[in-house]
Formats: C-alpha cells, sequence, structure tokens
C-alpha cells in the first residue's frame, strides 16, 4: 500500500511539475542543439510573424533599419532582471526613427507571455515563437539572448545572459 501511495505522489508531483510550467525534457533537448549566437557580421534574416498584440512584424518592415532582437521566458530568472532595462529602453527611444525592437517568448504557451507582460505593464513590442518561427529562426543558445542586427542586416551585436542596465544603454550605440 505504502508504494502505491508513493507511486501515487510521483505521479501527482509530476503532474503538477508540468502544469506549473517547468519545462519539459524535449525542451531542454531542444536547447542543447539550438545553434550557437551568430558570429558578427552575418546576415540574419527575421521571418514574418504575428506579435501580441495582433500586428504583423513583416520582414520589409525592418529593411533599413537596426532591428534589436531579445529572446526571454516568463520562467528565466536573467530575463526577469534584464527585461525592465529593455521596457526602460524601449520607452526612451520607441520614437527615435531608423530601429525597431522585437522581443521573443519562448514561453511554452501564449497565455503566459500575455499574462506576464500584463502583470509587469511591458509595453515593449513582442511576438511568440511559433513552432514555425523557430523552424524559420532558431533561437541560439541561452537564455535571454539579445541580437542586434545593422541596417543592412548583419549581426553587429549578440549578448546571451543578463544584461546589465549599461549592456542596454549601449544598444543606442548602433541606432
Amino acid at each position: 500500500m505504502r508504494r502505491r501511495q508513493w507511486i501515487a505522489g510521483v505521479g501527482w508531483g509530476l503532474v503538477g511539475w508540468r502544469a506549473a510550467g517547468a519545462q519539459p525534457a524535449d525542451a531542454a533537448a531542444a536547447e542543447a542543439k539550438a545553434p550557437p549566437l551568430p558570429a558578427l557580421g552575418v546576415p540574419w534574416p527575421v521571418p514574418a510573424m504575428t506579435r501580441l498584440d495582433g500586428t504583423r512584424f513583416e520582414p520589409a518592415h525592418a529593411e533599413g533599419k537596426v532591428l534589436v532582437l531579445y529572446w526571454w521566458a516568463s520562467t528565466c530568472p536573467f530575463c526577469a532582471v534584464t527585461s525592465p532595462h529593455v521596457e526602460r529602453f524601449w520607452r526612451t527611444h520607441a520614437a527615435r526613427p531608423g530601429w525597431m525592437l522585437l522581443t521573443l517568448s519562448i514561453d511554452r504557451t501564449l497565455q503566459a507571455a500575455q499574462q506576464y507582460l500584463q502583470q509587469r505593464g511591458y509595453t515593449f513590442p513582442c511576438a511568440w515563437v511559433t513552432p514555425e518561427v523557430q523552424r524559420a529562426m532558431p533561437k541560439p543558445k541561452g537564455l535571454p539572448i539579445t541580437l542586434v542586427r545593422d541596417r543592412d542586416g548583419r549581426i553587429v551585436m549578440a549578448e546571451r545572459g543578463q544584461l546589465f542596465p549599461e549592456d542596454v544603454d549601449a544598444i543606442a550605440n548602433w541606432l
């Protein structure tokens, strides 16, 4: 009887773990196979996608502009530290011409990403990474990931992990 209770407890614990948003084993395997950060100077095409506000991002929108890409997740502690700096950067520079910001949530569900943004009052443009987007533009290994693409579509900055306020502020040098 104790063995059955133990097995049932483990089973329900796993169900709770999955329901709480823990990453499944296939997510860990996908991360292990993720490509490295792109080298500076390489072209970085970005596919069309729908932002969380329902608007479309089309590659043509970013032609001739600096494009800042920021991958994040609501479960990532380093993203939780970096995202407020990204929000501040967005609010400071949003009206500045010649650049775009596109943040990319890798949360398991669209609802998790939407809830996280709403709870924190984040207004930066965000898309949810669908399987189609992931196939067209695989997220580099690590999280958060910050890339800056110049007006010619080439990578000029590629960072993995938490950024400090001064690191985020330095993105303005590329605008």
